[in-house]
């Protein structure tokens, strides 16, 4: 019913700019700019998590574009879900250039918890990759969300949580789901999600794919990933 509701509400409602709240646009030039007008590039946090793929981010998380994400995660501004798979996209292209990888581009969002996703009313992750995957479609790429990694047990809440700390508390949490395997094996694996912090979560998510995918098929080792916002120190820290 929540979800129903913030759907309907999103058409009626008035609208205001999810990063600065200027009204009658869901994003407004300036923080559209924030979001993607940087090409996206590789980030790496530090320390960097063993097993971290290579991470491709299109913008650095904060200011507007730290608003636009907890506007449409925690908010339900539904309607930004279409930029924000715009930037995405943009990542998942620099993670993986035309002409490269074997098969279709395989978005993978990380999972989230029934009771995140009960709580805020949808599932913000599988929504800007379902957008994600039409921006690359529309650009003439192969793509499709294969939601297949599932939380094999609880976790702590991450909020508060060192990068260690992270590590230790995802260190075996996530699996692929039955069937999952085959799936994966179809094409480029690419794992999305809207923020990398530390990257404990996305390390965890490689090392579940690469423990499904069997060794010598083509996809095997091939695992990368891309996100909309990394830290403004993991793009420094690049360009170093």
């Amino acid at each position: 019913m929540r979800g129903w509701w913030r759907e309907i509400s999103g058409l009626v409602l008035p609208v205001a700019c999810g990063g600065c709240g200027s009204p009658r646009t869901a994003l407004c030039e300036d923080c559209g700019r924030a979001l993607y007008g940087m090409w996206p590039c590789r980030v790496r946090p530090v320390p960097e998590p063993a097993g971290l793929p290579a991470v491709h981010a299109a913008a650095p998380y904060e200011d507007a574009v730290r608003a636009v994400l907890l506007a449409h995660k925690e908010r339900g501004a539904l309607g930004l879900a279409g930029p924000l798979g715009r930037a995405l996209a943009g990542a998942v292209e620099a993670a993986v250039p035309p002409g490269t990888g074997v098969g279709p581009l395989l978005l993978v969002p990380m999972p989230s918890t029934r009771r995140a996703v009960a709580a805020r009313g949808h599932d913000a992750a599988r929504r800007i990759a379902l957008a994600a995957a039409g921006e690359l479609r529309r650009a003439g790429r192969d793509a499709r969300v294969l939601p297949v990694l599932r939380q094999r047990r609880v976790v702590a809440d991450q909020a508060g949580l060192g990068a260690r700390q992270r590590q230790a508390n995802l260190s075996g949490a996530l699996e692929v789901a039955v069937g999952g395997a085959r799936l994966l094996e179809s094409g480029r694996a690419v794992l999305v999600d809207d923020v990398m912090t530390t990257g404990a979560s996305l390390a965890e998510a490689a090392r579940a794919l690469h423990s499904a995918i069997r060794p010598g098929i083509p996809g095997f080792g091939q695992v990368s990933a891309a996100v909309i916002a990394a830290p403004p120190l993991s793009f420094e820290i690049n360009r170093n």
